[in-house]
């Protein structure tokens, strides 16, 4: 038989994923809290900054947007306060890290989607 994977809602992955960006808080205590595996919780995490950076990062009229007045960017992007400031207690390095990562990711994708053998 089979085993059916468990579904969790957008809520809760947003309220891991938040919790993990704030770093109070371990990823196992975070995913032991929740009831989750620890490599769900950084899964979530990542999936939450690259949805972010994605827009910030990728689109140049947002990133001009968003350096001149992050918080009305966020808010625009979905974001809540709390999430605002959980993203401005990132380090910056991370940031443009995750941003540099998330390019080659797509370039990869790109090139190996559109090549012929």
């Amino acid at each position: 038989m089979s085993k059916q994977r468990r579904q969790y809602s957008a809520a809760l992955k947003s309220k891991v994923a938040l919790e993990a960006i704030k770093g109070v808080r371990s990823m196992n205590e975070i995913a032991t809290h929740y009831g989750v595996h620890p490599n769900q919780v950084g899964q979530w995490k990542k999936q939450a900054l690259e949805a972010f950076l994605a827009r910030i990062y990728v689109d140049a009229q947002a990133r001009e947007e968003f350096l001149n007045d992050p918080a009305a960017e966020a808010l625009k992007a979905g974001l809540s306060e709390d999430e605002i400031e959980a993203l401005k207690q990132i380090d910056q390095v991370g940031l443009e890290l995750l941003a540099v990562s998330l390019e080659r990711k797509r370039q990869w994708q790109y090139t190996h989607h559109h090549s012929h053998w």
